[in-house]
């Protein structure tokens, strides 16, 4: 298995206080001979319509030296597991979790925002220290 993200449970704090239930941690899916593993299922009920919202949530720290490579290997997450979540759960929707800072000195350049666009990501923009959630990009 491998090791949570060093910003995990500051997610799973940050959803809790914006009124999210966690579900599933992790949230296990299998496709064939592949288990995959996202870090969080959560929901809240949407009491206009009485119904619950779900969601998936993989949460990213960026650590490493590159970037670039880590937005590769994270875009390269996001869509596989998108395209799992749209056979078997089509309901939820999946978020990538990122910190503020990361969001405003990586997010925001040519290549960030071009595969957003392009790849219909989401993305949940966090605050590490307050533990709180700043902004939802859908």
């Amino acid at each position: 298995m491998s090791a949570k993200d060093i910003f995990h449970d500051t997610v799973t704090t940050a959803l809790q206080k914006d009124g999210w239930i966690i579900t599933n941690d992790p949230l296990y899916l299998r496709l064939g001979d592949d288990t995959m593993r996202i870090d969080l299922g959560a929901e809240r009920l949407i009491v206009a319509e009485r119904d619950k919202e779900q969601i998936a949530v993989e949460v990213k720290s960026f650590l490493a030296p590159s970037a670039i490579s880590e937005f590769h290997t994270a875009l390269g997450q996001y869509l596989n597991y998108r395209a799992v979540l749209q056979m078997q759960q089509p309901h939820r929707k999946l978020y990538l979790a990122v910190s503020i800072d990361i969001y405003r000195n990586f997010f925001r350049r040519d290549l960030p925002q071009l595969s957003m666009q392009l790849y219909h990501m989401k993305l949940i923009v966090f605050d590490p220290v307050t533990e709180v959630i700043v902004q939802w990009i859908n």
